[in-house]
């Protein structure tokens, strides 16, 4: 378990690390730094997958696409989600919108729980239900300062629930799935990449982007890697607890850009960082039931 936790800690902090690394790429704008990454991160994941002799799952994959074509609309949709969420993660910093991408990765786990109820019919527990009563006060009094949420909070919110969803309807929850996700991305990657801003006199002038451009493939290769590790070592309760680390550590790094929290904004992030306490509580009690359980 031990290796677990440390998979899963290594995890949020690369990814944090990745949120902060996109300011040290100038003059590399968000589209150009998502399509180096696509394009880096795609042969990592086929390595690791190779390795790990999860790459049947591709062959599987295709095979059910030349079986059923329609499956491969889907695969489009669930790309296109995936991809709009890749790009926002590293448009956001470059843009002074880190903490509204913060609050919605805050959300996140509620959206997911209320997206079981809805359209699974999961029962909700009392603790599950106080969380999000405290949620529904600061989205309220968000509601009621600005009539809505900062659109970039609201991609995630709703964005990744629906691609979840998809993945699910389409059977594509697995590390096929993604990498298929990914390759799909491909030629998006390629074209942000070629018609992007920068230039040979770009990288004369910042010479120091041959490094870094390649060392940001590795950092979220890493991240990826150390995710589904983490996922595979980890009780799903546990790995799911784990899992606020990351908008924490996205908070801080908002912070350390030079972000901050207004005064008409705590009562929107107080509500909802309670809500999340709510739900670790909610863990926690669940880890300690299962470790009374008899053998």
């Amino acid at each position: 378990m031990s290796k677990g936790i440390f998979a899963s800690v290594m995890a949020s902090i690369l990814f944090a690390v990745m949120y902060f690394y996109t300011s040290l790429l100038t003059p590399l704008d968000g589209e150009e730094i998502f399509g180096w990454r696509t394009l880096l991160t795609l042969p990592c994941l086929t390595l690791f997958m190779w390795l790990s002799k999860d790459w049947q799952r591709v062959g599987e994959l295709l095979a059910r696409v030349r079986q059923a074509p329609a499956l491969l609309l889907g695969m489009l949709g669930t790309s296109a989600l995936l991809g709009v969420q890749l790009w926002l993660f590293l448009w956001a910093p470059l843009h002074g919108r880190s903490l509204e991408v913060s609050m919605g990765y805050f959300l996140l786990p509620l959206a997911m729980v209320m997206t079981g109820r809805l359209v699974y019919g999961d029962r909700l527990s009392r603790l599950q239900t106080l969380a999000v009563g405290f949620a529904a006060l600061g989205v309220g009094h968000e509601l009621y300062q600005h009539g809505s949420f900062a659109w970039e909070t609201l991609v995630v919110v709703i964005g990744y629930p629906i691609y979840f969803v998809l993945r699910k309807r389409c059977g594509t929850e697995h590390l096929g799935g993604l990498w298929c996700d990914m390759c799909l991305l491909l030629p998006v990657a390629l074209y942000f990449v070629v018609q992007g801003p920068l230039s040979a006199a770009d990288l004369a002038e910042h010479p120091g982007l041959y490094g870094l451009i390649p060392l940001l493939g590795a950092i979220s290769a890493c991240a990826l890697i150390a995710y589904v590790l983490a996922s595979r070592l980890l009780a799903f309760s546990l790995f799911g607890l784990l899992s606020y680390v990351e908008p924490v550590l996205l908070v801080a790094v908002a912070l350390l850009l030079g972000e901050t929290i207004g005064p008409d904004q705590w009562l929107t992030y107080l509500p909802i960082w309670a809500a999340v306490m709510v739900l670790v509580l909610e863990g926690i009690k669940h880890l300690l039931r299962q470790r009374r359980r008899p053998v």
